[in-house]
């Protein structure tokens, strides 16, 4: 299932962000958009999620259902465990056992199960954006979008996690959208990278193979 969005429009006000607007994601890879603060990355993200309303546009290839979303914040409840956190998010897709199955399953793909009765508030910044993930990978979905998820972390643990996150694609596999304004970050994921310039949002470049060695030149058109 590739995504395709076409001749997209979407403006605040007399601002511009994306004027007919085309852009192909591809099934079973990670698509990193990278480019400048403020340049519509995130926005991109909204408007597949359909939390944005768009002038117009076509978005084939996914629907709302098809959809995780991985925030910049984890967006936990303070006042539930971790295992109700989950269950509020799986709830709609498994029952009963099957439930606290897929609950203990995704906690120990992210290697939290120990966390499953504590309160977000006991946990580590690291630990709760592995609770985050877990909530993205546990929904039946085909689709993972992340917005900057790994930019409160610190170096060391940011890596930690992205490996985590590539062992659990390599046995889940998923599309991923992800949005970051690292580099290094981005070609670490080895998937394409996809750099975003200019308003109204323009395509500056596609790199695909040999990213090592075209960092310079991404480094030139972001």
């Amino acid at each position: 299932m590739n995504i395709s969005i076409k001749n997209l429009n979407k403006s605040y006000g007399t601002e511009k962000i994306f004027e007919n607007f085309n852009i192909d994601f591809y099934d079973d890879k990670i698509n990193c958009i990278i480019g400048k603060s403020g340049c519509g990355k995130s926005t991109l993200l909204d408007i597949i999620a359909g939390l944005i309303d768009v002038q117009s546009g076509e978005i084939s290839g996914v629907s709302l259902s098809d959809i995780s979303y991985i925030f910049q914040e984890d967006r936990l409840i303070e006042w539930l465990t971790v295992k109700e956190n989950l269950e509020i998010a799986f709830k709609r897709y498994f029952k009963d056992s099957t439930l606290e199955n897929r609950i203990d399953e995704v906690l120990n793909l992210v290697g939290i199960y120990d966390t499953k009765n504590k309160y977000p508030n006991a946990l580590s910044g690291g630990m709760r954006q592995r609770v985050n993930i877990a909530r993205a990978f546990g929904k039946p979905s085909k689709v993972i979008l992340m917005d900057e998820p790994f930019k409160s972390l610190d170096y060391k643990l940011k890596y930690a996690i992205i490996d985590e996150f590539k062992n659990l694609l390599d046995k889940e596999k998923r599309m991923v959208i992800l949005v970051t304004h690292d580099l290094d970050e981005a070609i670490y994921f080895r998937g394409n990278i996809i750099v975003f310039n200019n308003r109204p949002v323009k395509i500056a470049g596609t790199f695909i193979e040999n990213l090592d060695k075209c960092k310079e030149e991404i480094l030139n058109i972001i």
